[in-house]
């Protein structure tokens, strides 16, 4: 068997999670901003940089934690705040 979860907590779970959100709009606004640094490398250079690549990931990683958490309940664990 797996592990259980707790049964109560999916009710606040949606109110935990508003600082994880505040902190996920600045992620994506700099996901963005690396997102255009990329789609202009590539259009003059061919390649896309290591740098821009790397926070395109983990910005979706950090969402995909944080569905996890508030909206799909797989895991009771708070996920980080870090990228």
């Amino acid at each position: 068997g797996g592990k259980t979860l707790s049964r109560g907590l999916p009710l606040i779970k949606w109110f935990l999670a508003i600082p994880l959100y505040i902190v996920g709009l600045v992620y994506v606004i700099y996901g963005l901003i690396m997102l255009a640094i990329a789609w202009f490398s590539i259009l003059f250079t061919g390649s896309m940089p290591q740098s821009s690549a790397d926070v395109i990931v983990r910005v979706n990683q950090y969402w995909n934690r944080l569905y996890g958490y508030a909206i799909i309940l797989v895991t009771d664990e708070y996920p980080s705040f870090s990228l």
